[in-house]
């Protein structure tokens, strides 16, 4: 089990630099950090890569699509973008040093068109396959993230999320399932993580507020007996936002301070983490 903490945490914006962030990372004793491909480039990864390991540290990568590079849209030309889109990102996951990148992959985060929505899911599917080769030949695992109904229409759930990567026929594709989500979403929690068992291949961690784990009412012992059902056992990432007033957690609509400071809550955090999973 490798235990990481998402940069978001400390970004006020997306774009911000990482770099600082990772002395507070290897500090607090993560195994390694999360990092978004927004706002990065090919230079950017390539410095990025280099700090996190004179830092010592593990990395693993997420990232979205934007609505002129969404692979549902019945425009050939916008899904063509999307598509060479995930294959720069995939590309830029390997330079800097990564074997994971994961997230809202499959559709523009907040887009709603449930009436087409299996036809959707199916083009989300194809394109993953057309994916395979370049993910096999960069070394990297593509996780398909299902998240809450206020923020996607088309991968909600733990079975959702497994379907798509099962029909993506890529044996590089696989889903990412996230505790603040499955808590919204799923009736049996344990039952969901295990029923996708075969397809998970990364995991955040945060409680019902997207605080510090433990501190709400998520069922962690339910959660980690699901985990060790399904014979998980690879990144568990805490991925909180607490911090209101900047734009990133704007974007999450984080509109109170969820926790007093970061830094204590990603402290917090990795202490809970230790204590209920490993």
């Amino acid at each position: 089990m490798k235990f990481g903490i998402h940069a978001g945490l400390w970004q006020a914006r997306w774009t911000d630099e990482i770099t600082p962030i990772l002395r507070a990372v290897a500090d607090l004793g993560f195994d390694g950090v999360e990092v978004s491909l927004l706002g990065m480039s090919d230079e950017k990864a390539e410095a990025l890569g280099r700090a996190v390991r004179d830092h010592g540290l593990e990395v693993t990568c997420s990232d979205g699509l934007a609505p002129d590079k969404d692979i549902t849209s019945p425009n050939a030309e916008v899904r063509a973008a999307g598509l060479e889109y995930l294959r720069w990102a995939i590309s830029t996951t390997a330079r800097i040093g990564s074997r994971g990148l994961a997230g809202v992959v499959y559709a523009p985060w907040g887009v709603f068109d449930p009436e087409n929505k299996v036809t959707r899911a199916e083009r989300s599917a194809e394109a993953f396959g057309l994916l395979d080769e370049h993910l096999a030949a960069c070394d990297v695992t593509l996780g398909i993230e299902a998240i809450n109904r206020f923020e996607t229409d088309l991968v909600n759930t733990a079975e959702e999320a497994a379907v798509m990567a099962r029909a993506s026929g890529s044996d590089r594709v696989g889903a990412l399932l996230d505790t603040f989500h499955l808590n919204i979403e799923e009736k049996d929690i344990r039952g969901a993580i295990v029923a996708a068992a075969d397809q998970l291949v990364h995991f955040h961690v945060s409680d019902n507020d997207r605080g510090v784990p433990g501190s709400g009412h998520v069922p962690w012992l339910v959660v980690r007996d699901a985990l060790r059902e399904a014979n998980y056992d690879s990144w568990i990432v805490a991925e909180m936002f607490v911090i209101a007033g900047n734009p990133a957690s704007a974007d999450l609509n984080i509109w109170r301070n969820i926790e007093p400071e970061p830094t204590d809550a990603a402290a917090r955090a990795l202490a809970f983490m230790r204590k209920t999973f490993e």
